[in-house]
């Protein structure tokens, strides 16, 4: 009777170890679970990327504008008539550069 009532305990044991920790078990669905969530945010992200872009393309195909003003900024295009300024600004203003030479010590040995 003693040895039914081993066998039935590492029976048991056995089957509990493999609802657990053994392929198809408890711990294999936690981590299933964990990548179904992991993917499903990664496509939510996917796809708000892939209706901005349909809204972009939605724009070029319909207006004029949107690929005029696409021109202008990337390619730095003109349209007819128009005259293109282009500024530059000096890096560092006229009245500095005359002050910091008067402010500039004499050449020589300054102990003379």
């Amino acid at each position: 009777m003693r040895w039914v009532i081993v066998v039935l305990l590492l029976v048991i044991g056995y089957l509990q170890y493999r609802l657990w920790w053994g392929e198809g078990g408890r711990l294999e669905l936690l981590r299933l679970e964990q990548r179904v969530v992991d993917y499903e945010r990664a496509n939510d992200q996917l796809r708000q990327r892939n209706e901005e872009l349909a809204r972009q393309i939605m724009d070029l195909k319909e207006g004029s504008t949107v690929l005029e003003q696409r021109a202008r900024e990337e390619l730095g295009l003109t349209g007819e008539n128009e005259v293109f300024y282009h500024i530059i600004q000096s890096k560092e203003p006229k009245s500095a550069s005359k002050d910091s030479t008067q402010n500039d010590p004499p050449l020589g040995n300054p102990e003379s």
